[in-house]
């Protein structure tokens, strides 16, 4: 009887341990990864320029896929710019992504149509477009609201 006992109460104890939860951090040792000038980009309110960003150019699968993933900082005034293959509702996810980020949905007349903001970090869930874009811009999380970025505000961008 005394092992059947001892067996319940291991078994109980085990399953009080909280669950694994996923990495807080990216490896220390990860090395830093750079952020690479492609181009420029404005984000505009009635043709008037509201705010101006050096942007990383995500233009290939390899990079879309990469995205901002194990990034653990961002320099200031810059952005990724997806440029994806067709116009339709694009997903996300923050898999492996230490940083906050809102992620600005643009069309292919260049509006913004959506903004998904402060995306939590390594999340599993997917972030989803409500309606069609063509473009996505990741920005540090928070960017959309200081910056007073809406939906019909405009883009324009463009490479070095």
């Amino acid at each position: 009887m005394r092992p059947l006992i001892t067996f319940i109460i291991a078994l109980v104890a085990s399953s009080c341990s909280p669950p694994e939860e996923p990495p807080a951090s990216v490896p220390a040792s990860a090395p830093e990864i750079t952020f690479r000038d492609d181009g420029t980009l404005e984000v505009l309110r009635n043709g008037q320029i509201l705010r101006t960003l050096s942007i990383e150019i995500a233009d290939t699968d390899e990079a879309r896929q990469k995205g901002m993933m194990e990034r653990t900082s961002l320099p200031a005034d810059t952005g990724m710019l997806f440029l994806m293959e067709q116009e339709r509702i694009q997903q996300f996810w923050m898999g492996n992504t230490p940083l906050s980020l809102d992620l600005i949905f643009i069309d292919a007349d260049s509006q913004v149509v959506d903004i998904a903001k402060e995306a939590q970090p390594f999340s599993p869930e997917s972030i989803i477009s409500r309606v069609p874009a063509l473009y996505v811009l990741e920005v540090p999380g928070g960017f959309a609201d200081v910056n007073g970025i809406v939906e019909g505000d405009a883009i324009r961008w463009s490479r070095h």
